[in-house]
């Protein structure tokens, strides 16, 4: 499959910080392509530029230099606006702080997202419903934040990511703020997700959640420096070459 029919596509982009005339290259030539249906994990010590690519990836954040095609759209250049309206449509984030609003129900903090579509109020419920069932949390439609755990806070999230039906998912450092048991099932739930088709690309610091991958990125100081199969595309390659043997 060529770069052009990626979901997305990164050419040589660069980003660089300017404070008190002190230039920090956070991400130095960065070529990376994500197919659609594919599940990337984006590997590295802290402060090597995940994050920020993550930003980048998310039209949270513009490249200083380089190329980024999303779905067949140039997107570096964007206005704030246009950033934000594909944004919307086409990115679920996944945060490692949740960031869910405190004074909205769970349903209301999934449905955020949809009223800013203009989405009609039909469409608005059955999204919501859906991917709160698909959660495990559509028990919990009434409840606040602050009523749920840690985990349970993350799958509302995850529900709110996905509600939208983005072209991609960018979860970043999805189990920094949960136990390990939590942690394993928000992962389980991702993969569930992966299984269904969604694309997928996560940020983190832990070899054991970036095997979940399909493919790692290795990230050192703003660079891919290596890439690798994850788990679980050599699962699926072994259990191919079983059933051919």
């Amino acid at each position: 499959m060529s770069s052009s029919d990626a979901l997305i596509h990164l050419a040589e982009v660069k980003k660089v910080f300017y404070t008190d005339e002190v230039e920090t290259h956070a991400l130095s030539g960065i070529h990376l392509d994500i197919q659609k249906g594919e599940y990337v994990s984006i590997a590295g010590p802290s402060g090597c530029g995940k994050s920020t690519l993550l930003s980048i990836l998310g039209l949270l954040d513009t490249p200083s230099e380089g190329e980024y095609v999303l779905n067949e759209m140039p997107v570096e250049n964007l206005s704030l606006s246009e950033r934000a309206r594909i944004r919307n449509r086409e990115v679920g984030f996944i945060f490692q702080s949740f960031n869910l609003i405190g004074d909205l129900t769970v349903y209301e903090n999934v449905e955020l997202p949809l009223t800013y579509r203009g989405m009609n109020s039909a469409e608005r419920k059955k999204r919501v419903t859906e991917a709160l069932e698909s959660v495990g949390m559509g028990h919990r439609a009434k409840h606040l934040p602050s009523q749920l755990s840690g985990g349970q806070q993350q799958r509302v999230a995850v529900a709110r990511a996905i509600g939208g039906q983005p072209s991609i998912l960018l979860a970043d450092e999805p189990t920094g703020n949960l136990d390990s048991t939590n942690g394993e099932a928000v992962m389980e739930l991702l993969r569930d997700l992966h299984r269904g088709g969604a694309t997928i690309c996560m940020v983190t610091h832990d070899a054991r959640y970036a095997q979940h991958a399909d493919r790692i990125v290795h990230l050192f100081d703003g660079l891919i420096v290596e890439e690798e199969a994850g788990a679980n595309r050599r699962d699926v390659e072994d259990n191919g070459r079983g059933a051919n043997g």
